[in-house]
C-alpha cells in the first residue's frame, strides 16, 4: 500500500503564511550567501595557483576542507547516514568537492577568471534541468522563460567579455558545469532529508582517501612557491568555498527548492568578474552594469513564480 493510500481521512493543515514567507526569505539568504561564496572561488583559485600547482591546490583544498569538516561530524557526534543515502553522498563527492574544482582549476590554467565565469553563467539553468529529472518537480513555464533569459544575459555578456573566442580550457569549463550540476541537484534533494552540514561534511569525509592519495602524489611533482596570495586563496577554496558556502548553499536549496535557489546562480559571474577587479586587477567593461541590472529582473521573475510541483 503506497502511503497516500491510507484509509485516514485527509485533513487541511492550516499554514501561518507569515512563517512560511519568512522561511522563505531566509532560504534565499542562505542560498544568497552560498553564491557569495562561491563567487570569490575563481579569484581565489587564481591566487592558489601562484603556490600550488593545479592537482596539489586541489587535493590540499579537499584535505583542509575534510579535516574542518571531520571536526565538526565528530563534535556533534553524527551517526553515519543511512546505506539508501549513500550514493546521493558519492554523486555530490563526486561533482561538487572533486569535480568542480578540479576541472576549474585546470582550466584556469589557460583561461581568465572571467572567461571561466561562462560556466557558472550556465549553471543555474542546467541545474534546475538536472533537478526536474532527478526529483520530478515541474516549475511554471515562468520560471523558464525567465531562467532561460537569465542564461542568455550571462552567456551573451561573458562571452562578449571574452572576445568571443573559446579557450583551451573550455572543455574543462563544460565538463564541470555537468558535473557540477549533477553534485547541486543531489546535494540539494539530501538537505531535505538530512542537515546540510551533515550533506556537506559526509561528502567531504567521502573524498578524503582520493585527496590523500592526490596530495601524496602532485607534491613531489608540482613545486610548491608559498606566497600571502597562495595560502589565502587555498584557505578560503578549502574553508570558504568548499565548506561554508556548500552548507549555506545546501541549506538555502532545502527550504525554497533546488530550482528557485540555482537561479540565484545567475549573479554570481557578475560578482566574479567584481572581485577579478579589486582582487587580481582583471579589466571590466560598462557593460557589466547593464548585465547586473538585467540579471536581478531575471532573478526576481524566477523567485516570484512560486515553488516547483511535483507532476500528480
Amino acid at each position: 500500500m503506497k502511503v497516500k493510500d491510507s484509509a485516514t481521512p485527509e485533513s487541511t493543515i492550516a499554514v501561518d503564511s507569515s512563517t512560511a514567507g519568512t522561511a522563505n526569505r531566509g532560504g534565499m539568504v542562505l542560498a544568497g550567501l552560498g553564491v557569495v561564496a562561491f563567487s570569490l572561488t575563481f579569484p581565489s583559485t587564481a591566487w592558489g595557483l601562484e603556490s600550488f600547482g593545479p592537482w596539489s591546490l586541489v587535493a590540499l583544498r579537499t584535505l583542509l576542507a575534510s579535516a574542518i569538516a571531520g571536526g565538526v561530524l565528530l563534535a556533534g557526534r553524527v551517526p553515519v547516514p543511512d546505506r539508501r543515502h549513500r550514493a546521493g553522498l558519492v554523486v555530490v563527492a563526486a561533482g561538487v568537492v572533486v569535480g568542480f574544482p578540479l576541472l576549474t582549476t585546470l582550466a584556469l590554467q589557460t583561461s581568465t577568471t572571467s572567461h571561466a565565469a561562462v560556466v557558472v553563467g550556465l549553471l543555474p539553468l542546467t541545474t534546475a534541468v538536472f533537478s526536474s529529472l532527478r526529483t520530478g518537480e515541474r516549475p511554471p513555464r515562468a520560471f523558464w522563460i525567465a531562467a532561460l533569459a537569465g542564461a542568455a544575459v550571462v552567456i551573451a555578456f561573458t562571452v562578449q567579455e571574452s572576445g568571443g573566442a573559446l579557450s583551451g580550457g573550455d572543455l574543462y569549463l563544460f565538463g564541470a558545469l555537468l558535473v557540477c550540476a549533477a553534485g547541486y541537484t543531489e546535494g540539494g534533494r539530501l538537505a531535505g532529508i538530512m542537515p546540510g552540514w551533515q550533506v556537506v561534511g559526509w561528502a567531504l569525509i567521502l573524498s578524503l582517501p582520493l585527496a590523500m592519495a592526490g596530495a601524496a602524489i602532485a607534491l613531489p611533482l608540482e613545486p610548491v612557491r608559498l606566497t600571502a596570495h597562495g595560502v589565502i586563496g587555498l584557505v578560503w577554496v578549502a574553508a570558504g568555498s568548499t565548506f561554508f558556502g556548500l552548507y549555506v548553499w545546501y541549506r538555502g536549496m532545502a527550504e525554497i527548492g533546488v530550482p528557485r535557489a540555482s537561479q540565484l546562480q545567475l549573479a554570481q559571474p557578475l560578482l566574479t568578474l567584481v572581485w577579478s577587479f579589486f582582487l587580481l586587477g582583471e579589466e571590466v567593461s560598462a557593460a557589466a552594469p547593464v548585465a547586473a541590472v538585467a540579471v536581478l529582473v531575471c532573478i526576481a521573475a524566477t523567485q516570484r513564480t512560486g515553488r516547483a510541483r511535483r507532476p500528480g
